[in-house]
């Protein structure tokens, strides 16, 4: 399978396109017309320098306008397509794109465009060149793929085929399955692209919010099957239009493009069993089991200090590391390492952030294949030099250079605590009444988060809830939830635009640690709330005018609503259940714990709350426009 993208999909001058491209392992690129005129070298010169980088070029685009018009404007029309030619045979390529055209003068019919494409085809044939025909969504006669095609068959010329475009097609909520009744040898390209539903002119809509494929909205998982069950074997290309990209970094865009295409045609063979998609075979997505611990890097006072409030929180400290400087903390099912090892890579982690989560372990069916997956989508395998007696735990690189270890119920790993801790095994870990890790909250800028919920999707068979908004007093912060079909597993992913908010602050003072907050679940909050302030827990303190408004909106028995206020936890609820929370005050630079009950089937994360908490958590911290010494 041959992967390409169009050079317009990400930032930057021609050969720093090139590079990013090449590096994220593409095959080709669709080089935009725009793209060569600006670059000073010539045809020839261009062309060399794509194939230096170890590229082809399998599309020239776009060639605007040609079919249907009258005249004079015709014959030019035709002028027009052998200049192209020309530039082509420099550039060393076959195939040029045309689009349906939107030109005012054009005429519509389809056999008159038959009989444009029938000419075209007998001028490319001459040169050894081919012609693809792509509806554009809003062409101004020719919209419809399925309108191209039989345009394309009535000209019927071995030079003339389809190009297909998921975006024109979904866009328009045409029938992907359509694309079967299309010979596979008649379609000579393929271009992919995905975009959040947004109701707007298609035309702005296509040049401004395409992203790659699983970032967005739309079906291009059942288009590539109906693509591929036609028989298409030829490049799979993305052609990507966003604001966002255009400003974005050219490797990070080009390699999130290649781990779209390989995710998406992976679900692509998997879901057309009986066609032959010509890639490495990778593993499924695995099953998620649950987060087996939380690492902190820490050292000194700040260590000690997480640990007492590590104490209050309920958690025990119930074990060390037989080599290194690991304390193990538990309660119920919850494991939490503080690492304060100054060699290996937690040392590193503390020396940029302070205080930080470096390591997340997660739960899955197999770890050796889930980080044969995420290799084969362009993830960094992560590993260290080992001590005696340390297992070698599968790892890959995270948000933030912070890492994933991934554990399972292999004879190898099954054992890793008693491995490498030695535990006192009789430790009460009851604590407060923490059970689970119920979510990680992960903080990024904003233009990240498109990446890392491909990250996590395209690795996971994670499913993604609508994106939202959160009001921080001073600023937007974007926030996406991702969970595990099975509910095993949830991170939020939460994107800062300034500085000043909340989680903005974090990323600036923490100099991009990824991780802000861990929320554990607890079967009952009320008692739980009971226990920590025993403990000497200090809750984050919320607003009284914000149970005035809770009495309000919901209707809460009085005696409750007064525990609550008296706890300050904080409620939500909707038609499956509901929802309660109780914040930790912030520590190390913006980082806090979230104590929660789910009641019901409430799937949420208590979203309406958020401004409140930040505006609380804003009140204890120091204010946004002071320096952090």
């Amino acid at each position: 399978m041959k992967t390409a993208i169009a050079t317009v999909s990400i930032s930057g001058n021609l050969r720093q396109k090139l590079e990013a491209i090449a590096a994220a392992g593409f095959d080709g690129i669709e080089i935009f017309e725009q793209d060569f005129i600006a670059d000073a070298g010539s045809p020839r010169d261009v062309g060399r320098m794509i194939r230096d980088h170890g590229l082809e070029i399998p599309l020239f685009q776009p060639f605007r306008d040609f079919e249907g018009l009258p005249g004079a404007l015709r014959t030019k029309a035709f002028d027009r397509a052998e200049r192209k030619f020309d530039l082509m045979q420099e550039l060393g390529t076959d195939l040029v794109l045309v689009c349906s055209t939107v030109h005012p003068e054009a005429l519509g019919g389809i056999d008159r465009a038959a009989e444009d494409f029938a000419e075209l085809g007998e001028r490319a044939a001459k040169r050894g060149l081919r012609v693809g025909y792509e509806a554009l969504a809003w062409g101004r006669h020719v919209n419809d793929h399925r309108d191209a095609w039989e345009i394309v068959r009535r000209a019927d010329h071995p030079n003339i085929g389809v190009i297909l475009d998921s975006f024109h097609t979904l866009s328009r909520g045409i029938d992907p399955d359509t694309i079967r009744r299309i010979p596979g040898d008649k379609i000579f390209f393929v271009q992919l692209a995905d975009a959040p539903k947004i109701d707007m002119d298609l035309l702005y809509w296509s040049r401004h919010f395409r992203n790659m494929p699983g970032e967005g909205d739309l079906d291009v998982t059942a288009f590539m099957r109906a693509v591929t069950a036609a028989g298409y074997t030829g490049p799979i290309s993305l052609e990507i239009f966003n604001d966002q990209f255009r400003g974005g970094s050219p490797r990070t865009i080009a390699k999130d493009g290649y781990r779209s295409i390989i995710a998406l045609m992976d679900d692509v063979r998997r879901a057309e069993p009986d066609v032959t998609v010509d890639m490495p075979p990778m593993p499924a997505r695995l099953e998620l089991t649950g987060t087996e611990f939380i690492e902190f890097a820490s050292r000194g006072a700040e260590a000690e200090t997480l640990g007492k409030l590590l104490a209050s929180l309920g958690f025990r400290a119930i074990g060390h590391h037989m080599s290194k400087k690991l304390t193990l903390w538990q309660q119920g099912d919850i494991r939490i390492v503080v690492n304060s090892e100054p060699g290996d890579f937690a040392g590193t982690a503390y020396n940029v952030h302070g205080t930080t989560i470096c390591d997340v372990g997660i739960g899955v069916s197999s770890a050796h294949d889930t980080v044969a997956r995420a290799t084969a989508l362009g993830a960094e395998a992560f590993s260290q030099p080992l001590v005696p007696g340390q297992l070698d735990i599968p790892a890959i690189r995270g948000l933030g250079g912070s890492i994933l270890h991934f554990l399972d119920d292999s004879d190898a790993l099954r054992d890793v605590w008693k491995v490498e801790f030695t535990v006192d095994e009789d430790a009460d870990t009851t604590g407060t009444g923490l059970t689970r890790v119920d979510h990680v909250a992960q903080t990024m800028t904003y233009d990240e988060m498109l990446s890392w919920s491909l990250f996590y999707t395209s690795l996971f068979d994670m499913k993604k809830a609508p994106m939202f908004d959160v009001v921080d007093p001073d600023g937007l912060v974007r926030s996406q939830a991702l969970a595990a079909s099975n509910g095993a597993l949830r991170i939020t992913l939460n994107g800062a635009e300034t500085h000043r908010t909340m989680a903005g602050s974090f990323l600036a003072d923490s100099f991009g640690a990824s991780v802000q907050h861990v929320a554990f679940e607890t079967d009952d909050i009320f008692a739980c709330a009971a226990k920590l302030a025993e403990n000497g827990f200090e809750a984050l303190p919320i607003s009284p005018n914000y149970y005035d408004d809770l009495a309000a909106r919901f209707d809460i028995a009085p005696e409750v609503l007064e525990a609550m206020r008296a706890a300050n936890i904080l409620y939500d609820a909707d038609a499956q259940g509901e929802y309660f929370q109780i914040y930790s005050r912030p520590f190390a630079g913006g980082m806090f714990f979230e104590i929660l009950e789910r009641r019901g089937a409430y799937d949420g994360y208590g979203a309406p709350n958020a401004p409140f908490r930040i505006a609380a958590q804003k009140r204890v911290t120091r204010p946004a426009d002071m320096p952090r010494q």
